[in-house]
């Protein structure tokens, strides 16, 4: 069944008003509970189906998978099996979780395979052999320019010709909930005769979304814009905490390191490219026109919202930041392309992030850095409290959805609350 073949799909499970997790989004996860080891679900409404339990019942018994493939503590073999066999996965779930298929709502086994999500541990999706981390949002790199560079010409000659961007650190992407240690390094103000060190004084977040890898290449091989998407098998929110005063000193000439490398944090349920088609949007213009090997035939955008949250310990949270992916002035395409145009080499659970998602107002910008705009205008919090960047003790929450003639597919939300230094 074609999600976007009948908009009127209803479910036997009970869901919550304004779900993420409606039974036209079906997003893949990891999880694990008290009596449960590591295994892979599907969420749905305040539910997780459990894929293993189904496949042992049956279920899943023309597909001729793997045993035990959903016994796994990552999305990776899963999704190495390719996706025709993921999208007949997710559909054959949405087809047992139809208000009128009787096949799991009356079966003995349904208690066994919907798990409560609020009693679920989640892990991180996949296991993320490499990250790439792009820098694509036209507004939030005029902002930054504007900043440090020049006001007249804040952007670099290049940044309309190729999708900019920088390889990562893996080891420290974490899943939603993680604590965050508060990065030390090496700091110095222009009022400063020499460089200090300690923690960070200007800790930021940053509104993002990553693209996870589901299909790998050869070394020297490329993938082009109209095939990347069959590369891509699906999305999270991704912040990608930042230490502005350890990133300015430190990034000339060869970019950031201490000032990024200390952790991001990532949703933990990943939605598929099958789930976000009914929201595919335009881009914005490309001018100059881009090189051919950057040219797309369709649409590669995504109308998703964004909100980003500050909430202060013991404090209620304030929304600091609404956004758009559809901002985006490279696509994940054109992300995708250009990596690989030289002939690097991908791999099924590689991660590849957007960069902040900036729009053109002010409570759109996509990191404190804009908000406050360097620090000179503090951001009010609803209590009366004031923020230029992240204090010990608050936690940053990042939340995503995308809603179209009544369809709500959304991502959850990633949060994380920032620890003192070690």
């Amino acid at each position: 069944m074609s999600d976007s073949s009948n908009h009127t799909l209803s479910t036997w499970v009970e869901m919550p008003n304004h779900s993420d997790f409606t039974i036209y989004n079906l997003p893949f996860g990891v999880f694990k509970n008290k009596k449960l080891s590591p295994r892979i679900g599907i969420a749905i409404g305040d539910k997780i189906v459990d894929l293993s339990v189904l496949d042992q019942e049956g279920f899943f018994s023309t597909f001729f998978l793997p045993e035990g493939i959903f016994l796994k503590d990552s999305l990776n073999e899963l999704i190495a099996l390719g996706k025709t066999q993921t999208r007949k996965i997710r559909e054959r779930v949405q087809q047992l979780l139809l208000a009128d298929n009787e096949e799991l709502r009356d079966h003995s086994a349904r208690g066994k395979v919907m798990v409560n999500r609020k009693e679920a541990e989640m892990l991180l999706p996949v296991k993320i052999g490499d990250y790439t981390d792009f820098y694509s949002s036209i507004e939030h790199a005029t902002n930054v320019g504007k900043m440090f560079r020049d006001p007249e010409n804040a952007l670099l000659p290049n940044w309309k010709h190729l999708p900019v961007g920088y390889h990562g650190r893996a080891s420290s992407i974490v899943v939603s909930g993680t604590p965050m240690y508060r990065p030390k390094g090496q700091f110095k103000d222009p009022d400063m005769d020499k460089p200090g060190f300690g923690p960070s004084r200007r800790l930021d977040f940053e509104l993002e979304m990553a693209f996870i890898t589901g299909r790998p290449t050869k070394l020297g091989d490329s993938i082009s814009t109209g095939d990347a998407e069959e590369y891509i098998f699906g999305m999270v929110l991704f912040n990608d905490w930042s230490a502005r005063d350890i990133q300015a000193w430190e990034y000339v000439p060869l970019g950031p390191f201490l000032g990024k490398n200390f952790g991001s944090s990532i949703s933990p349920w990943v939605v598929t490219m099958e789930a976000l088609e009914p929201f595919r949007v335009a881009g914005p213009v490309q001018e100059p026109e881009v090189l051919d090997y950057l040219k797309c035939e369709q649409n590669h955008s995504f109308d998703i919202n964004l909100e980003v949250y500050i909430q202060p310990e013991g404090k209620k949270a304030s929304k600091v930041c609404q956004s758009n992916f559809s901002y985006m002035y490279w696509n994940i395409a054109q992300q995708l392309a250009h990596h690989t145009v030289n002939g690097c080499n991908i791999n099924v659970g590689d991660m590849m992030a957007s960069g902040t998602i900036s729009g053109a107002t002010e409570d759109s910008y996509g990191s404190m850095l804009e908000l406050s705009w360097k620090g000179t205008k503090p951001v009010k919090l609803e209590d009366g409290e004031e923020r230029k960047f992240i204090e010990d003790g608050d936690t940053v929450i990042l939340k995503g959805f995308a809603e179209k003639d009544g369809i709500r597919v959304g991502f959850g939300e990633v949060s994380g609350k920032i620890l003192p230094s070690k």
